[in-house]
């Protein structure tokens, strides 16, 4: 039974609709990005070119993130300590103007030359498990540093928005009626209404010493 839910998996993918075969090993399911180096780790020197695609979930900052699958353009290369993961990640990110709030868009590539070594340095280097690496944590490091820290749309007229509840600009929106005293016809605060109605002209207020 188990041997025939497997193969199942294998040749028409886990919905079971005909979708393209998810990769499968000793019954869990393979992330994309995790390659096998077994080839390299057995000849040193040796170098295979990667060229991968693959989305990942919930890559981004509260203000850009990544709304395509990214796409790598690696070469990997064994060396003494590990495997050398070695060329670009594209991307494309969305977000906001940090200004006038517009949609914003821009494609991102990325630089990385990283080390997968057996016994790896935390926030230096990647581990190589067995004859696997995970390239996963590799390209969301990578990106996560590049996008944008305030998206800006550099357009010529990129002005503040205007936020529910915030006047923008009321000053020049007054023109040549705009004065520094009180709006006459402002509505009275309720809770000066009652005095308002007080007549204090025959009270002496001047100063009794």
């Amino acid at each position: 039974m188990a041997d025939d839910l497997l193969n199942t998996l294998l040749t028409r993918g886990s919905s079971g609709t005909g979708a393209p075969p998810v990769p499968v090993l000793a019954g869990r399911i393979m992330s994309e990005f995790r390659i096998d180096v077994a080839d390299l780790l057995t000849h040193p020197g040796a170098r295979r070119p990667l060229h991968l695609e693959a989305a990942l979930a919930d890559l981004g900052t509260p203000v850009a993130r990544i709304v395509e699958p990214v796409r790598l353009d690696l070469v990997l290369e064994r060396v003494p300590d590990g495997i050398v993961a070695r060329g670009e990640l594209h991307a494309r990110w969305e977000g906001e103007c940090s200004t006038c709030l517009r949609e914003l868009a821009a494609d991102l590539t990325v630089g990385v030359a990283e080390l997968y070594e057996s016994h790896p340095v935390d926030g230096d280097t990647y581990p190589l498990q067995g004859h696997e690496l995970d390239l996963e944590q590799l390209v969301r490091d990578a990106l996560i540093l590049e996008l944008p820290l305030a998206p800006a749309c550099e357009r010529d007229d990129c002005t503040p928005a205007e936020l529910p509840g915030v006047l923008v600009g009321a000053d020049d929106r007054l023109g040549d009626g705009a004065h520094d005293g009180p709006d006459d016809d402002a509505p009275v605060d309720p809770r000066w209404a009652a005095l308002s109605n007080l007549d204090l002209s025959g009270l002496d207020l001047s100063d009794s010493k």
